[in-house]
């Protein structure tokens, strides 16, 4: 790896450390965010502290030649603990039985941690070495000792953390496996990095040299495995981020029906908060949605919605889009006829009895029975909740980006001349309501 390779993982991590900054502020005393931000912690601070550039500097400021090993290796070991300790709360809770168990490990991990510094203080490492300090001091006392120890404990997390993942992955599914497969691979790489290192350390206990394994083989490796164990373990908040998706989604889609029923719908009893979640908003959105359709009701015409229904069927369209997509053309004529309504100087306050007819000749006839059945033509509607209110919102965008409002008035009256056309007069085909409107 190059020199300034090391810090574009940490940079990720360090955004990734940021975004979880209020969750750890919040639950503090969660040992599972504490674990969370412990790992990226750790992972960040080992690709920054284990660059050269920083090795560099770090010896030099202190006046300390190799300093910079101790920490790196102690950055690691409390990474390995930050994995240990967050593996046992996912997979058992944390519960007191947990909470134990985490704690034997972070103990021996506290062991190793302490060992680490006390051998590099008693032994003597007095040339600054860069990319191969393990080799170079593979057989000076206590520096020797200090290297096997660290190596060991890599080993040992890398080989057993794996079994655990892969069982409990057989039995989970969706972002977990996921996360619990990369997991898997993360500490094999782990282990992978730890048996290179020692490979080329016993190489020189043995008298041979196999420094290239450990100064361009082994921290790609480390490299690699520290960046998919961290990822393993963020993989289960995709989880929550499709979710949030999810909603965002439908707010947006709600967002052209939201603003044409926004003039129908009765005046709110509060005012609505401009920082509110975005869930309250979506709920906010959906009520606004569902009064507007309850005032629009009367205008509603089950025949614009069982001619536009039919039409997609014949344009092959699956029964599901055909139901939203004549829903969708049933309202958007039920638009147009409420403003056109609202229109007439003549017009009534609101929906009921006028005995004027308009362009088609028909009375206006908006008393209980319309509401009727305009609210028995919209039950599907209401009744397919937030997903399908969506649907219908998404083909309802459409149509109003296709189609001006002098073509909707014309599909409007086409309709209206033929729902209230003598029987014996109706008996010819329907002219097709979405000619101008789905191609």
């Amino acid at each position: 790896m190059r020199d300034l390779d090391y810090y574009i993982p940490a940079g990720a991590l360090f955004l990734a450390l940021l975004s979880k900054a209020p969750a750890l502020l919040r639950q503090r005393r969660n040992p599972t965010v504490t674990a969370m931000a412990g790992l990226i912690f750790t992972a960040c601070a080992g690709y920054a502290f284990a660059a050269p550039p920083t090795i560099r500097a770090l010896n030099r400021g202190t006046g300390v030649a190799n300093i910079s090993a101790p920490l790196v290796y102690v950055i690691l070991c409390t990474f390995n603990a930050s994995c240990i300790a967050l593996l046992v709360y996912w997979r058992e809770g944390t519960g007191r039985d947990a909470r134990s168990r985490a704690r034997r490990w972070l103990a021996a991990s506290a062991v190793v941690t302490c060992l680490i510094p006390l051998l590099f203080a008693l032994g003597d490492a007095p040339v600054e070495r860069l990319r191969d300090f393990d080799t170079y001091y593979a057989n000076a006392p206590f520096i020797r000792e200090m290297i096997t120890v660290y190596l060991g404990w890599h080993i040992l997390v890398g080989l057993v953390l794996p079994f655990p993942c892969w069982r409990w992955s057989r039995e989970v599914g969706g972002w977990v496996k996921a996360g619990l497969r990369t997991l898997v691979a993360g500490f094999v790489l782990n282990a992978v990095f730890g048996l290179i290192k020692g490979t080329a350390v016993a190489a020189r206990w043995a008298g041979g040299d196999l420094d290239n394994l450990s100064s361009h083989v082994a921290p790609p490796v480390a490299s690699v495995g520290a960046l998919l164990t961290t990822l393993g373990f963020l993989l289960p908040q995709g989880e929550r981020l499709a979710a949030h998706w999810q909603t965002w989604r439908l707010y947006r889609q709600l967002g052209p029906l939201h603003r044409d029923l926004a003039p129908l719908a009765p005046a709110q009893g509060s005012p609505r908060l401009p920082l509110l979640s975005l869930g309250t908003r979506l709920s906010n959105r959906e009520c606004d949605v569902y009064d507007g359709l309850f005032t629009l009701a009367p205008y509603c015409d089950p025949y614009v919605l069982s001619a536009a229904q039919a039409e997609a069927g014949q344009a092959g369209e699956d029964p599901e889009t055909a139901s939203a997509l004549a829903a969708a053309t049933m309202i958007a004529d039920a638009i147009e006829a409420s403003r056109d309504r609202t229109d007439r100087p003549d017009r009534p306050d609101r929906p009921g009895r006028s005995d004027r007819p308009d362009r088609t000749g028909r009375t206006d006839l908006f008393d209980e029975s319309a509401q009727a059945a305009g609210l028995e033509a919209l039950g599907p509607v209401i009744a397919a909740g937030a997903e399908g209110m969506a649907k219908v919102a998404a083909h309802y965008g459409a149509l109003s980006r296709r189609t001006t409002r002098a073509s909707c008035r014309a599909t409007r009256q086409r309709a209206r001349v033929r729902t209230y056309r003598p029987a014996a007069a109706t008996s010819t085909t329907p002219e097709p309501l979405l000619r101008k409107t789905h191609p």
